[in-house]
């Protein structure tokens, strides 16, 4: 009986899932929205339970709507005989380099070299310089400077980074200051609310713009940033409240030292200008017109052209992370091109609920959800139906689809309550500083004050930007 563990339970439930669907008749939905149901719970199966690495299910996923799905899948005959006018293949291969990930990939692009050539670290202690010696600043210069970072830079190369910036800081402090687990739970924080930032600051962004993108609402770089700045300052100023009075510190002084130059050599200089230029260019998209994700290939193209990036830098790019989007904004064609997001729609009164209650609802379950699995799959699961939930007009008139899917896209990355949660909650766990209680204390706290400045947000703020 050893051949039965999590794994095979896991992997059974998902064939059964893929499988269900076609052999129970749901009222309502056609052929290929079964096809499209079946896929679309064996990948929520997989991605929760994982028996396979969650990005080996977003290859999978696509790799069963060409075969399933599309024109030259094994049903395209039987599919066209139902009235169902099966996808192109090319369209499913397609969001291997739909532009959301191109955006993705010039950020990691750029991140690859800022770390190569230790910018990284020069403006971690640049950031850090004008906050001082006492400890309830240091947190905060630590919490803005991996949030600063956090938004140009994947949220785990981000943690792993600055986790050795504040390992020498926690052993100077005394046994049993509860400072200690200040300074290490600042840092998955600080990265988490950073990510929101910026488009390419973490997948579940990215997600909810690709999601947007595909209903003819295209956030500028710089829009973004004015949508989600205002709240990573509110919430990075309140976590910090949040941190110093959870885990009040007992040490009145200490000093950070922090070795990084700045690298002159032709290479570092060379990044250094495509690294500035790059950003230059997003955050002024509005004014040159050029969209982020044309721009995105400029690091992509330069820095390997210019041998500031060589083939070992470009194997270390996080590859898997495009792969779990791609698949996220592949599942979310079938959903909406076989019907079966409207037929799930369908099933729930949503317009009883108003536009205040869908927000809501959508909040909650988005936050519940992310905090039990990967942000980032969570988003990939809840957006879709989002999307659909618009498109179908179930919601009614007053359902604003691009705010909801905002809340969902940043709701997720509040969600920071388990080591599981997010990355960079587990790369803190690591240090053995703090223990699960302890991320939990913070982030039960941080999250609810996150969930409702956030829900402020979508009422009060956002409606200036996306109408």
């Amino acid at each position: 009986m050893n051949f039965i563990n999590k794994k095979t339970i896991s992997v059974a439930l998902g064939i059964a899932g893929l499988l269900l669907p076609q052999f129970i008749g749901f009222e309502g939905l056609e052929p290929a929205g079964q096809l499209a149901l079946g896929i679309f719970l064996m990948a929520g199966i997989f991605w929760i339970c994982e028996p396979i690495p969650i990005f080996a299910t977003s290859l999978l996923i696509i790799l069963l709507q060409v075969f399933l799905l599309s024109e030259k899948g094994l049903f395209a005959g039987s599919l066209l005989e139902s009235g169902y006018t099966p996808q192109s293949y090319k369209d499913f291969y397609g969001t291997m380099a739909s532009p959301i990930i191109i955006l993705f990939l010039g950020g990691f692009s750029l991140a690859a070299s800022a770390v190569k050539f230790g910018l990284d670290r020069t403006l971690t202690r640049f950031l850090l310089k004008p906050f001082g010696s006492k400890p309830q600043f240091v947190c905060l210069g630590l919490m803005v400077s991996t949030a600063v970072l956090s938004a140009f830079m994947s949220n785990t190369a981000t943690t792993a980074m600055m986790i050795t910036v504040v390992l020498p800081i926690i052993a100077q402090l005394k046994e049993g200051d509860p400072f200690k687990k200040v300074v290490a739970l600042s840092i998955p924080i600080g990265a988490n609310i950073g990510g929101i930032a910026t488009p390419i600051g973490t997948p579940p962004n990215a997600i909810a713009l690709a999601a947007l993108r595909g209903q003819g609402i295209d956030i500028a770089f710089s829009t973004w940033m004015m949508l989600a700045v205002p709240l990573v300052v509110i919430m990075l100023i309140l976590a910090w409240r949040i941190l110093l009075f959870l885990f009040p510190p007992a040490t009145d002084e200490f000093k950070i030292q922090l070795d990084a130059k700045i690298n002159t050599s032709p290479a570092a200089i060379i990044s250094y200008i495509v690294f500035g230029l790059t950003v230059i260019l997003w955050v002024t998209e509005k004014l040159h017109g050029i969209s982020s994700s044309v721009i995105a290939f400029l690091p992509i193209a330069a820095l390997p052209a210019l041998s500031v990036l060589d083939k070992k830098d470009i194997r270390g790019f996080s590859w898997e992370v495009l792969w779990l989007v791609a698949g996220g904004i592949s599942l979310g064609l079938s959903l909406q091109h076989t019907g079966l997001a409207s037929w799930i729609i369908d099933q729930v009164n949503w317009s009883s609920l108003g536009s205040l209650g869908l927000l809501i609802v959508f909040g909650l379950v988005a936050y519940g959800v992310a905090n039990l699995i990967s942000n980032t799959v969570s988003a990939t699961i809840l957006v879709p139906l989002a999307v659909g939930l618009g498109v179908s007009g179930a919601a009614g008139a007053d359902f604003n689809m691009g705010i909801s899917i905002v809340t969902i896209g940043v709701v997720v990355s509040l969600s920071m309550i388990l080591p599981i949660s997010t990355p960079p909650n587990a790369i803190a766990m690591s240090t053995s500083v703090i223990e699960s209680k302890d991320m939990a204390k913070a982030g039960i706290v941080v999250g609810v004050f996150g969930f409702l400045i956030t829900l402020g947000f979508s009422l009060l703020y956002w409606p200036l930007f996306i109408k």
